[in-house]
């Protein structure tokens, strides 16, 4: 049986469709529940997809026709995370923590503001100076001066979170855009926002963006930190 000690265990599932990754996740999700399996952090590039939540308006946010998909290889799947609309693709990083969250002495928006942080202090490690948005779940930067979907003057998101909590237990997290066709944003309102743009590391920093397995490596490190020191908490004030 598994300890609510137990050291996080980091998969890598590689590039794996979103469907096989959701099911995995639920899995996952029961396991860590049952107190079957110890507290797993997924990391996965999926094949490009537009996922959709069950939001009423979120129709009006696929602005891209079905011919217009099937030219860009793009798919759509529904999902049961928290958010609104979003794109998946080779070149981002997305982040599944499965856990507890009382083993860790968090709550839903402590948990939240961890995983933006966590995104916050990876990319630092990079020379990027990212931040919170006021009312705007994720993690967002001065948007670039390139032309393109990134364009837009303010700010930039340039990591997407939603998640979904079953008996006290997490499924989803974030998208890191590393490398990520934002071309593929065009076919959305990302996130339900208006004319707020998207960016990523490359765009950011051209030819000094880090590779995937190191950003990987990093955002792991961080994250299992920030993780362990809510756990020490959680134990000194139990």
């Amino acid at each position: 049986m598994a300890s609510p000690h137990d050291p996080l265990t980091i998969q890598d599932l590689g590039r794996l469709g979103y469907g096989p990754a959701l099911q995995r996740q639920r899995d996952l999700n029961q396991a860590v529940i049952d107190g079957a399996a110890p507290p797993t952090v997924l990391l996965v590039e999926h094949d490009p997809v537009i996922t959709l939540t069950r939001r009423k308006a979120i129709g009006e946010h696929l602005v891209a026709t079905p011919a217009q998909l099937d030219a860009a290889g793009v798919t759509t799947h529904e999902t049961d995370r928290g958010g609104d609309i979003t794109y998946h693709g080779p070149g981002q990083l997305v982040v599944y923590p499965i856990l507890r969250l009382a083993d860790f002495g968090l709550n839903l928006s402590r948990y939240m503001r961890l995983l933006e942080q966590t995104v916050i202090d990876t990319t630092a490690r990079f020379g990027i100076d990212a931040h919170r948005e006021p009312g705007a779940t994720g993690v967002w930067v001065k948007a670039p001066d390139a032309t393109g979907i990134g364009a837009a003057p303010g700010t930039a998101k340039l990591c997407a979170m939603g998640v979904r909590i079953r008996k006290n237990t997490t499924l989803h997290g974030l998208a890191l855009n590393v490398t990520t066709d934002l071309d593929h944003f065009g076919l959305i309102v990302p996130c339900g926002l208006h004319g707020r743009p998207v960016t990523s590391l490359r765009q950011l920093l051209g030819d000094a963006c880090p590779p995937m397995p190191e950003v990987k490596r990093v955002l792991v490190e961080v994250l299992s930190a920030n993780l362990e020191a809510g756990r020490a908490d959680a134990r000194a004030a139990g």
